[in-house]
């Protein structure tokens, strides 16, 4: 588990999984720059030193609580990225494919929306604060309610 301002390796999360070789099934899932109106020049993420990794430590310990895994990497840019840059990388390995997805899914949703980052994108030549999406919040939601025993609303 890492923030880093270094590029990403795209293969590094399922190469390094595989080598536990206890596996059989490795998810990766890899999060772009995008610029869905073809307006961004760039991102830029910052994020809260210390309180970021401690979050992000917390997500995959809950994780590792709810589905058998026998890996988890999570690696998180800051700075300034390109457009189709990767931003984050989550990959999980566990016996079975479910586990796998399920757990794959439930760190990053509860990533995006409970770890400490903030984004710009730059826009015509001027940063602009990106706001939370609404949909990210459901679905972080959704897996904290059934953890609770209860179903979404």
């Amino acid at each position: 588990m890492a923030v880093t301002g270094a590029a990403l390796e795209p293969a590094a999360p399922t190469d390094w999984l595989r080598d536990q070789g206890l596996s059989g099934a490795v998810v990766q899932f890899n999060g772009q720059v995008r610029d869905e109106q073809g307006r961004v020049e760039a991102l830029h993420l910052e994020h809260y030193p210390g309180m970021t990794e401690t979050v992000l430590r917390t997500i995959v310990e809950r994780a590792a609580d709810k589905w058998q895994l026998n890996g988890v990497w999570v690696v998180h840019r800051i700075g300034t990225m390109a457009v189709a840059e990767d931003i984050v990388q989550v990959a999980v390995s566990a016996s079975h494919r479910q586990d796998a997805f399920a757990a794959c899914a439930f760190i990053m949703d509860l990533l995006k929306t409970r770890a400490p980052f903030w984004k710009k994108e730059l826009i015509n030549g001027h940063w602009v604060w990106v706001q939370a999406r609404q949909s990210d919040a459901e679905a972080a939601d959704a897996w904290l309610q059934r953890a609770l025993g209860r179903e979404p609303s």
